[in-house]
């Protein structure tokens, strides 16, 4: 890898995290914890999947995600269902009605306090951000498949809008 490719990676990565920390100041709101959040928008914005698929794409064992889960059940965000394998044991876990509305209320707690972050940016700064954001949804579509095993559709993991209008 070369010294530049390394300096840039290192700007990008303590910009994303600069910017993580201030997104996720208002997730406190939604009522959920961090990961029962995280887990909870793998399944709105990616579908559902098994316990096992959800485990893998959150980057935890799946005794871990059992627990996530079940409190995600009891607090009707989630269900199981039979997967359609016909292996009346394989479950899926999908995103309820209301999961999917306390993730969205949540994604847009989330945009706001961005809205807010770039009220200082003019016209070109953001278009350069504009641009930056689709190149770097190009370029870690593939890599986000490989370090979730969740294929070559994995960008629909992520909790951003996929489309802008």
């Amino acid at each position: 890898m070369s010294a530049a490719r390394r300096e840039v990676a290192g700007r990008l990565h303590s910009a994303a995290i600069h910017l993580l920390r201030v997104a996720r100041t208002v997730d406190g709101e939604s009522g959920l914890s961090p990961s029962r959040l995280s887990a909870l928008s793998v399944l709105v914005f990616g579908g559902p999947r098994t316990v096992g698929g959800l485990a893998a794409a959150e980057g935890v064992r799946s005794p871990t995600m059992t627990q996530l889960v079940n409190g995600l059940e009891s607090d009707g965000l989630v269900r199981r269902r039979p997967a359609s394998t016909g292996d009346g044991r394989r479950v899926v876990v999908e995103a309820t009605p209301a999961g999917r509305r306390i993730l969205r209320r949540a994604q847009a707690r989330r945009l706001d306090v961005l809205a807010v972050v770039l009220t200082s940016a003019d016209e070109s700064d953001l278009a350069v951000l504009d641009q930056a954001s689709t190149i770097l949804d190009r370029l870690t579509r593939d890599h986000v498949g490989e370090a979730t095993g969740a294929g070559p559709n994995a960008a629909a993991t992520r909790t951003e809008p996929p489309a802008r209008s």
